[in-house]
């Protein structure tokens, strides 16, 4: 009976039990697609990764990333969680590469705080009206600012900027509605809101879909970066920083930094901790 060792790490987490949670399977070489899936569905948690040799040496391991329903190219904190995983396993100090479906992700680390480099973004207008988002959000139309937009730096996303972060607090989703307009051209029934809460501070919250419930994601790296497209597609001020605050609405807060450089490169960081090991049998 074959047995693969995994590890749980909480990401974007100032103490051991929060964060966004993750799975990762350490040396996942004999595993298959299906089981991969049925794996990610056992955990239940919003991704488990899969660790495996890398192919070239243009990367230092290979990753695919499943949430419990399916696969996914890209996502940050299954990234940042992963390489404090490589970094343990393989002894390669604090500069990795990941090769995802995605693509190659450069990822490093000061301590236990990982950083990726997000794709160079792509975007394009919601084509939502104003009013439309206001009912699929929950919230009042003078609480949504104009300029929603789908970004992808590896992972489609709705980006919908709001007035305020109590405007953020606010959010009550319709599952119907965000089904309804929440239509990109990779993913549906998500979104990202956010809200400036000072110059240097972003208050968040991510809404999707997950087997027909609607819940939320309390740290999303790759709606992060997608903020950081956003920014970059509104002629931001660069170079920028940013502390991403997101999570306390489920009881998981996260902390993550934003940064875009003058050259537009876009970074996510945060703390990831190891919280246990264990190993499964089938």
């Amino acid at each position: 009976m074959p047995t693969y060792a995994y590890r749980i790490v909480n990401v974007f987490a100032e103490t051991p039990l929060a964060g966004n949670p993750l799975c990762v399977f350490e040396d996942a070489r004999g595993l298959d697609d299906q089981t991969m899936q049925a794996l990610a569905l056992q955990f239940n948690l919003s991704e488990t990764t899969f660790i495996f040799p890398a192919a070239s040496s243009a990367a230092t391991a290979r990753v695919r990333i499943f949430t419990p329903t399916f696969e996914m190219p890209f996502a940050g904190h299954p990234t940042l969680g992963t390489a404090h995983v490589v970094r343990d396993l393989l002894r390669v100090g604090d500069a990795l590469r990941l090769d995802m479906k995605a693509g190659v992700i450069p990822v490093t680390a000061e301590g236990n705080v990982w950083t990726l480099e997000a794709n160079a973004p792509e975007w394009r207008a919601a084509g939502i009206a104003r009013r439309d988002i206001a009912a699929m959000l929950g919230v009042d139309e003078d609480d949504v600012r104009d300029g929603a937009l789908w970004v992808d730096t590896g992972s489609e996303q709705l980006v919908v900027p709001l007035t305020s972060p109590a405007a953020v607090e606010r959010c009550r989703p319709s599952a119907d509605l965000l089904g309804r307009y929440s239509q990109g051209a990779k993913r549906q029934g998500l979104a990202y809101v956010w809200a400036r809460n000072g110059d240097a501070a972003v208050t968040a919250r991510f809404f999707f879909m997950k087997q027909a419930s609607l819940v939320e994601d309390p740290g999303t790296g790759s709606a992060c970066a997608n903020l950081g497209g956003w920014l970059i597609a509104n002629d931001a001020s660069l170079p920028l920083a940013l502390s991403v605050s997101q999570g306390e609405a489920v009881g998981r807060p996260c902390r993550l930094g934003l940064r875009v450089d003058a050259q537009r490169r876009i970074f996510v960081s945060g703390r990831v901790i190891e919280l246990g090991r264990g190993v499964v049998s089938y």
